[in-house]
């Protein structure tokens, strides 16, 4: 089952007011984009007083801004609709546009995708979007019927009725169906793409929403089946029950039939932790536990086992704070430790990074910690993708030096046995779907010139056999794939990937996409897509990905390296990556272009603060950019153990001021090109983050253009179409400040 900290990991990446509106801010928008028209000629205009006294507000931290950050204030949508009119007028009236637009919508409504799936009851079960169903179809098909090339698919939901009927823009995020019958299910729903989304009670037997069931209104939160008649549930309905990261902190029994008002209190954490999530764990023979995570921090959690019935207490799971639940496999709880674990003084001290189990029904019996026992240690290039479990195997994704390798463990009277599965040569590896009931699991490969293959594990887990395939959806003559490393400032290897054509490269320099993350103990490993092989590799770029600290790469160190005030490691490993590009030849800076979102949308932020000269394009996707204020906004509270606290640590306060890409603007410095991107329905990373240094630098004359999409949540996508102009838009802007002008 899905872990809280999955939700946690997808906020902080692919990461997740009253407003001071000036008077004239009407006057003020229609200003800037003239002064931003000029600086895209070449005839930037010296900032005027007006503009450099704004500069200098916000960088003394005056709130100038504030208005900015009402999500749907009158003042804000309106900067934003005339930004989105210039900008969406400049990039889509160059014929690349329409060209690129077509080309990615083609890929990503390709009906040759891999329909991949998860396993239910015997069945599986898949969630698909193309040309015809925008908002998506929830259908169902047979082990024999999948492994045809043409499988016949019985549809369950189909979203795109559905929002019709009820006029509502849903956005599918997910189902939760109780065992072992799966004949209910809670389905969450999203209007617009938003993280808050409704829950609504489904009958599978009549394929329709129960009258009178079980439904939570639009909330952050969770909830998980006791039995057909009980859930656990936390919601953000009540502002009382909420943290300041605008996630739950009570965990409440809700029994059919009575009001969500009248829902019983099991669980209270505190409105300073980032959230509370239930969740139910179970073996293959149907036994089960219930668990209450409390997120003390983004990273720091304790962990609660739950009463099933209505009179039981909690018990504190006496692990340490820094660990992920990885499965239950069997008796044992798998788990991964983020750091060094003495757990009994005086005995053995497991490292971090170590995957580890003890026994689940001891522990619940006694309420004390069983003894421990070591599944795997990861040497120093490793990392651990993942775990899955089937009914008598446990498979586990572990990297080496940032590529996938499978393996599988078992446990017999001697410990844990590992083994290692053949896997294609230079390929990332995930595990798709794992059934608990039976040894029937699914894992992909990919790499970046390689399209995705769906493989089934064979029922001993010895080896892999090719069920589906994605198709080529771009041409790999003369492309090649290196791993180099840079040296960073303080001396430490930062591995990156090049997919370039040599032959090109290294006879003369060329336009130059580069890529990265670094937060979070995010991993970005070698992925195959077709729409950046289709819009940018064919049309002569290279592409490259930076294993930057921050990540996790190579385990919890890698990721800790670059917390708080050592974060400007992260910063100068991409800045090493970039000049070692310009130095081998592979490109120059005027050709160098640098993207990123979410925390990827900071680190673009920085370069284009911090280092630009060194860039010829900067793009910021639903970017963190105002470091002063992002524990003030939406889920910002939630990542302050990732950047720091401001109003708590004077030293972590200087240090973000310091990297703050809106404070750090100079209005007597040269910027490159710079696009940024963001959604209004964005309830993660509040808008306000792009608003703001769209607004500061077209006062300032920069070259910058600004796109907020209305619909989509932190993705800044609804759906496919929705996700093919966003594509085609940054590559547009990519060609012409990177390819335009080549001699």
């Amino acid at each position: 089952m899905k872990m809280y900290k999955a939700a946690l990991m997808a906020a902080g990446s692919g990461l997740l007011l009253a407003a001071c509106e000036p008077a004239n801010s009407g006057d003020v928008i229609v200003n800037q984009s003239a002064s931003a028209s000029d600086a895209r000629d070449g005839q930037r205009a010296s900032p005027d007083a007006e503009s450099r006294a704004l500069n200098a507000a916000i960088q003394s931290g005056s709130e100038e801004l504030l208005w900015l950050e009402e999500v749907e204030g009158e003042a804000a949508l309106a900067f934003a609709a005339a930004q989105n009119e210039r900008s969406l007028g400049h990039l889509q009236a160059d014929p690349r546009y329409q060209q690129l637009h077509d080309r990615a919508l083609e890929v990503l409504e390709s009906t040759d995708r891999i329909p991949f799936v998860g396993v239910r009851g015997g069945e599986l079960w898949n969630f698909w979007q193309d040309a015809n169903n925008t908002h998506g179809l929830w259908r169902r098909t047979t082990l024999e019927s999948y492994e045809t090339d043409a499988p016949e698919w019985d549809v369950v939901l189909d979203l795109d009725a559905l929002a019709d009927a009820e006029g509502r823009n849903w956005v599918w995020r997910g189902s939760s169906c109780l065992s072992p019958d799966y004949n209910r299910c809670i389905l969450t729903l999203s209007d617009g793409g938003s993280d808050a989304a409704v829950r609504r009670e489904w009958d599978m037997e009549t394929r329709s929403f129960v009258e009178g069931g079980f439904e939570i209104d639009a909330t952050k939160g969770s909830t998980a089946w006791i039995d057909e008649d009980t859930l656990l549930i936390a919601t953000a309905l009540d502002p009382a029950e909420t943290t300041t990261s605008g996630y739950p902190f009570v965990v409440k029994r809700w029994t059919r039939g009575t009001p969500i008002e009248e829902a019983q209190v099991v669980f209270t954490g505190a409105a300073s932790d980032v959230g509370v999530w239930p969740a139910r764990y179970q073996q293959a023979d149907g036994t089960f536990y219930l668990l209450a995570t409390q997120a003390e921090t983004f990273f720091e959690s304790v962990y609660w086992l739950l009463p099933d019935n209505a009179q039981g207490e909690p018990i504190r799971l006496t692990l340490p704070r820094r660990v992920s639940p990885q499965a239950l496999f069997g008796d044992q709880l798998v788990f991964s430790i983020e750091e060094d674990w003495t757990p009994v003084e005086g005995g053995e001290t497991y490292p971090q990074g170590a995957v580890l189990s003890l026994s689940m029904s001891e522990l619940a019996a006694t309420g004390e910690l069983p003894a421990i026992e070591t599944v795997f240690v990861p040497g120093e290039r490793q990392s651990v993708g993942g775990f899955a479990a089937t009914a008598n195997h446990l498979l586990a994704v572990i990297d080496e030096n940032v590529v996938g390798g499978l393996w599988v463990f078992t446990r017999d009277e001697n410990g844990w046995q590992r083994r290692q599965i053949e896997t294609p040569e230079n390929t990332s590896v995930s595990i798709t779907t794992a059934d608990d009931q039976s040894d029937l699991a699914f894992v992909s490969a990919q790499g970046y010139l390689t399209p995705n293959t769906l493989y089934r594990v064979s029922a001993d887990a010895t080896s892999l056999s090719p069920a589906k395939s994605m198709p080529s959806w771009f041409d790999t003559t003369g492309l090649e794939v290196e791993q180099r490393e840079a040296v960073s400032a303080d001396g430490t290897r930062i591995p990156y990937f090049i997919i370039h054509n040599p032959e090109r490269s290294g006879a003369e320099p060329g336009p130059t996409l580069l890529y990265a993350y670094g937060g979070f103990q995010v991993s970005l490993n070698p992925s195959y897509s077709g729409t950046m092989g289709r819009l940018w590799l064919e049309n002569g770029g290279t592409y490259v990905l930076a294993n930057i600290r921050g990540g996790g790469e190579f385990g919890p160190a890698w990721h800790q390296a670059g917390l708080t005030t050592n974060r400007q490691r992260i910063y100068d490993d991409l800045i090493a990556v970039a000049e070692a590009l310009v130095e081998d030849g592979v490109t120059t800076t005027g050709q160098l272009g640098v993207m990123g979102g979410s925390n990827g949308g900071l680190l673009t932020g920085v370069m284009y603060t911090q280092r630009p000269d060194l860039f010829g394009a900067v793009i910021s996707q639903v970017p963190l950019l105002d470091m002063m204020r992002f524990h003030t906004m939406l889920a910002g509270a939630s990542w302050q153990a990732e950047y720091g606290f401001p109003d708590e640590n004077p030293e972590e306060r200087d240090f973000l001021r310091s990297i703050s890409p809106l404070h750090n603007v100079n209005p007597d410095r040269e910027y490159p090109p710079l696009f940024l991107l963001t959604s209004t329905k964005d309830d993660r990373v509040h808008p306000a983050h792009a608003r703001k240094l769209a607004y500061l630098t077209d006062a300032l004359g920069l070259d910058m253009l600004y796109y907020e999409n209305m619909e989509g949540g932190h993705s800044a996508a609804a759906n496919l179409r929705e996700t093919a102009n966003r594509l085609a838009l940054e590559y547009t802007f990519l060609m012409q400040n990177l390819m335009d002008g080549e001699e």
